[in-house]
């Protein structure tokens, strides 16, 4: 450990009592490695549950995994830009959600509500992601341009392309909640 020797001079003891601070966070810093409580990274994910047969949780690694689509479209700037992702209703698909010709009398009540990390939530009638009913396609967007998608916008993002606003396009996308209307 450092030692403080003064000869009364104000320098010297600031001077110590940096060495001693710096020493304290090194100490820190290698007790902390050492020990193995180094913070994990997050793993971004994406809840689906309510009125599903499977309630999900898929990871970004999950994502990969499953078909993708890319958008090109104009961003709220003005701008073109090319989103990549997952369509929503492959996601809803494997939580066991009612498509295609499933989709039918009381079933169409079902609608999905999506919400971001800082609670703002959109809803949309579940028939507007099947492709039965729209040849719109709705993507969970994790990539933008190339690249991943990162806070504010990302780690997910929903792309709904042919909206004149985008007030639907919920950044931080953290759940899906499939509901049904009384």
């Amino acid at each position: 450990m450092f030692r403080c020797c003064s000869n009364g001079l104000r320098s010297a003891a600031i001077t110590c009592g940096a060495l001693i601070l710096i020493s304290a966070a090194l100490a820190f810093c290698s007790s902390s490695s050492a020990s193995g409580q180094t913070p994990a990274p997050t793993i971004a994910s994406l809840r689906i549950i309510g009125k599903v047969e499977r309630p999900l949780v898929a990871r970004e690694t999950d994502l990969q995994a499953l078909p993708r689509k890319r958008l090109t479209v104009t961003d709220d700037k003005g701008a073109r830009v090319t989103y990549e992702g997952v369509p929503v209703i492959e996601l809803l698909r494997r939580a066991g959600v009612p498509l295609g010709k499933q989709l039918r009398g009381g079933q169409l009540r079902l609608y999905v509500i999506v919400e971001a990390s800082d609670g703002y939530q959109v809803v949309f009638a579940l028939p507007e992601f099947d492709p039965d009913f729209t040849d719109r396609v709705i993507i969970l967007a994790d990539h933008r341009n190339g690249h991943a998608l990162v806070s504010p916008e990302g780690p997910f993002r929903l792309i709904v392309d042919g909206e004149k606003r985008h007030a639907r396009w919920v950044r931080e996308v953290i759940t899906f909640d499939v509901e049904q209307a009384q």
